[in-house]
């Protein structure tokens, strides 16, 4: 009867550790993706919080599946400084190249859009020139009209908008001013 091995060797030791590394490596072009979103559009502290939260808990799942199809299940500490140790040496060499080269490359393609964008621009700045002029003057208009009315709603003869109609019926006080048919009745009064 064979009994399977309940240890690793060293040099299987030396094999996870390496491939650990290489891991690392592994998750350095995993970070990249997020540094390069953070590069194309601008990012608060609360999304780069965000984007850090959701790598490592990435890397979670990564550690956890790389345990246990790699190791038979069983969690060494050394695991995660090969990770770490990966990650800085792909970061600090090719990481930063790429990095260099992407932000290169987002810069060339900026200038190219904003090369063809700019006839455009200008055309849409020359309209914005020519036509504001026109809908600000009469937009000026309106509101002084606006503001005469506001005026005129305010003294106190012109309160009513019916101001002839309740002139000329009986049951009806105009508001502010003295009916005709009531002055001449005040003054036929006065007279007698």
């Amino acid at each position: 009867m064979s009994v399977p091995e309940t240890f690793f060797s060293v040099h299987e030791q030396l094999i996870l550790f390496g491939l650990s590394c290489l891991f690392g490596g592994l998750l350095g072009i995993f970070y990249d993706i997020f540094r390069t979103a953070r590069l194309i559009l601008p990012h608060n502290s609360v999304l780069v919080t965000i984007e850090d939260i959701l790598f490592l808990c990435g890397y979670a799942v990564f550690l956890s599946a790389f345990v246990s199809a790699a190791a038979r299940g069983e969690f060494r500490f050394y695991y995660i400084i090969g990770n770490a140790l990966g990650f800085i040496l792909y970061l600090a060499t090719v990481g930063s190249a790429v990095i260099l080269t992407i932000h290169k490359l987002l810069s060339l393609l900026k200038a190219i859009l904003s090369f063809i964008i700019c006839p455009f621009k200008k055309f849409y700045v020359f309209l914005c020139k020519k036509y504001t002029l026109k809908f600000v003057g009469s937009s000026k208009v309106f509101v002084k009209s606006i503001k005469n009315a506001e005026k005129l709603l305010l003294k106190e003869g012109n309160l009513l908008y019916n101001n002839k109609e309740s002139i000329n019926r009986k049951d009806v006080d105009c508001v502010g001013k003295k009916s005709k048919k009531k002055e001449k009745g005040s003054l036929q009064q006065r007279s007698r």
